[in-house]
């Protein structure tokens, strides 16, 4: 413990010495930098220059802090009033940064490295102090753990979400003004209902209610026929369903927009038959509110599949058993024992389509027409004529509240409710098959949407090869040469395709949040799981709350948070890294709970009993025996980072340009060849990464199944 916290208090005292404090205007790698001064300028010096150069009381605190908690790290076994003293001045530290950075006089500087690394040591200092000093667990590594996962939701979760509650009754003078908010809040162009009467269109939050509603229904009949297609039929095309499941989870939102576009717009194939055969003019039904519903559809069903398909055949077929045995036909067993069993899983895949729904910016952004819903019109009123911010965060917090409720009402519904069907007893592992009737039903259903969902992608690969769409289709490789031709010099390759800078970007990016994302997730998954302490359903409540906040809503809200001193960050890569971390982390969280309870606990009590503490239980124990959940957790953040737009559309800069924002950009200039071509680009990449993952670790099987040549063992003869 003494060590460590010597150790901690050395690397922090370094980062105070050699870093500097504040944060500089160009990197402390870059030439410019170097000819400004660097550490020895006022604005480059790190917190012992600062102290000592430029007579600036405020760096003494942390200096003398980290200096005291190297030496108490000599003194074996310390006291507790030693304890507690030096857990109030590492506190007095922290407190006294915080305030100098947040109300530091009439100019506030962003933090820099000096700044960063030494609040970290003190905040893992406080931890270690606190450690020894509680009662219930006083291992340091559990304590840091869970007041660090705290911290870090804190800080890039509620601290971006306060800033739009600030900025929400900011007016553009920079005065405070609750009319305008209110008057902005309750305009009819928010809450009109004038298109349920025909009268006019109805406003943007009524839009993506109405949206919701259709998609979350329409989402849920279909996800539940697809998933009693694969668990309740002898269907022989189960292998293209998987792969029709898959793929438009890893196509970029917009894709399926476009492609709809290329079927159903007014120079769309599907289009131009009609109009030659029935002498009609093309028409734009798809561009509006039947547009982006068909669009969600087609992206969110998958969704609902997956979520639906563990839901079915999680039934136990017992109980199915009992209802036949008691001459109940297929059908009536179907309706009156299965379905009520599934009710969970129905209303979780409902919920859950209904909050996509509300958050989706492609499909809206590409067919939304003269209908707006509330992530379109966020974007409108930043970056359009307008630019008015606090329409934007009025906006942003009316649709952060209807996805809250959501949220709450499906936490609260389904946690109240049990619907046990496993119970560890055996069965032979069948389920019972539909009925004649039932079976036509969802043949009916699933065969033509597959059919539809094919020819959806055979657009979006036909139109990256043809010259120009509707007019010229003669086929041809120049979109993706445009994009991604390669040339040679004589420093070696030469990159010339316009997209390999946002693609290089992109694929650097995921790769680097991707394995953050899973370590934080998976960490926060081993805490709620193996650990007791105080607030620990507070705790789990927190950590899912983000997987809640709609894309368009963190990217208002990080640009609001980290646009300006004391965290500067907009226009890195670091905002993008952070902003898909906290995005994606609840899935990582849910998958390595969903892992962790299947691992006994006798497992940690025994590493623990053998005198390992809980960074090596975790490290050399638990670790080792969720590698399949950790590569699932990194391939599914890896894969969301890349198809992520409605948050990156706000954060990307010059130098920092992600994929999806750039082909938005193609899209709205009429160059579809060339962004469906990048897509497809896009989709290939990531279909090499899940089939990669499921020919390492297969799938997982929930019960005995029946196998070809498979002979029980013979008794042995006692």
């Amino acid at each position: 413990m003494n060590r460590s916290l010597q150790l901690i208090a050395m690397l922090g005292l370094a980062a105070y010495c050699l870093a500097p404090w504040y944060g500089v205007e160009y990197g402390i790698f870059e030439r410019d930098w170097i000819d400004a001064g660097g550490l020895l300028s006022e604005a480059g010096a790190s917190g012992l220059l600062r102290l000592v150069l430029f007579r600036d009381a405020a760096m003494a605190i942390p200096a003398a802090v980290l200096l005291f908690l190297v030496a108490i790290g000599f003194i074996k076994p310390a006291s507790r009033l030693l304890l507690l003293f030096s857990l109030a001045a590492t506190i007095l530290a922290l407190a006294a940064i915080v305030i100098d950075a947040f109300a530091g006089g009439t100019v506030i500087r962003s933090l820099g490295y000096g700044a960063t690394i030494v609040m970290t040591m003190l905040f893992l200092s406080a931890t270690h102090l606190w450690s020894r000093l509680g009662r219930d667990n006083r291992d340091a590594f559990v304590v840091s753990s869970i007041a660090g996962v705290c911290a870090l939701i804190v800080l890039f979760v509620f601290y971006p979400i306060a800033q739009i509650l600030v900025q929400a009754f900011v007016d553009r003078q920079g005065a405070f003004s609750l009319p305008g908010a209110l008057h902005i809040a309750m305009g009819g162009d928010i809450w009109s209902v004038g298109c349920i009467a025909g009268k006019s269109r109805c406003g943007v939050a009524i839009n993506s209610i109405i949206l919701g509603l259709l998609t979350a229904t329409s989402t849920t009949v279909l996800g539940l026929a697809f998933a009693l297609l694969m668990s309740r039929t002898r269907f022989p095309g189960k292998p293209l369903l998987r792969a029709l499941a898959v793929l438009p989870i890893i196509t970029p939102p917009f894709v399926i927009g476009l492609a709809l576009i290329l079927l159903f717009g007014r120079a769309g194939f599907v289009t131009d038959i009609m109009s030659g055969l029935l002498g009609l003019e093309a028409s734009r039904w798809l561009y509006g509110l039947w547009g982006i519903w068909l669009g969600q559809t087609l992206a969110f069903t998958p969704i609902a599949f997956l979520v639906l398909t563990g839901v079915v055949q999680g039934i136990s077929p017992s109980l199915e058993e009992a209802s036949q045995t008691l001459r109940a036909d297929l059908s009536s067993t179907l309706r009156t024992v299965s379905l009520p069993l599934m009710k969970p899983g129905i209303a979780n895949a409902f919920l859950l389509a209904f909050i996509e729904s509300l958050a989706d910016f492609g499909n809206p952004v590409v067919l939304g027409g003269g209908d707006n819903v509330l992530s379109t019109e966020i974007y409108f009123a930043i970056v359009g004529a307008q630019a008015n911010m606090m329409r934007a965060a009025v906006l942003s917090l009316i649709l952060l509240v209807l996805t809250l409720t959501v949220f709450i009402v499906q936490k609260r519904w389904l946690g109240r409710t049990n619907f046990t069907t496993i119970t560890g007893k055996a069965d032979n592992g069948a389920n019972s098959m539909l009925s004649t009737g039932h079976k036509a039903i969802v043949y009916g259903l699933t065969l033509p949407w597959m059919v539809f969902t094919t020819t959806i992608y055979v657009m979006v690969f036909y139109g990256g090869v043809v010259r120009l769409w509707g007019q010229d289709h003669t086929l041809t490789f120049a979109h993706y040469r445009e994009a991604f031709d390669i040339g040679w010099s004589d420093g070696g390759i030469w990159w010339k395709g316009a997209a390999w800078d946002s693609f290089w970007t992109t694929i650097s990016i995921s790769a680097i949040a991707a394995p953050l994302t899973a370590a934080l997730g998976l960490l926060t998954a081993w805490l709620l799981v193996r650990q007791k302490f105080a607030g620990r359903s507070t705790f789990e409540f927190l950590t899912m709350l983000s997987f809640a906040v709609p894309g368009t809503v963190v990217g208002v809200s990080y640009i609001l948070a980290f646009n300006s001193a004391p965290i500067e960050l907009t226009g890195t890569g670091t905002i993008l890294v952070l902003c898909f971390i906290f995005r994606n982390m609840p899935v990582g969280v849910r998958g390595g709970v969903a892992a962790m309870k299947q691992l006994d606990a006798s497992l940690d009590e025994a590493s623990l009993t053998l005198g390992a503490n809980s960074f090596k239980t975790l490290r050399h124990v638990v670790l080792p025996l969720m590698r399949p959940a950790i590569v699932s957790a990194v391939a599914y953040s890896f894969i969301r980072a890349i198809t992520s737009v409605s948050a990156v559309i706000f954060l990307v800069g010059a130098d920092h340009n992600m994929a999806t924002a750039y082909i938005i950009g193609l899209v709205e200039n009429g160059s579809y060849g060339l962004a469906i071509a990048y897509s497809t680009v896009l989709i290939v990449v990531m279909l090499i990464v899940v089939t990669v993952l499921q020919l390492a670790f297969g799938k997982r099987r929930l019960r005995r199944e029946d196998r070809v040549g498979y002979q029980p063992p013979r008794p042995v003869a006692a």
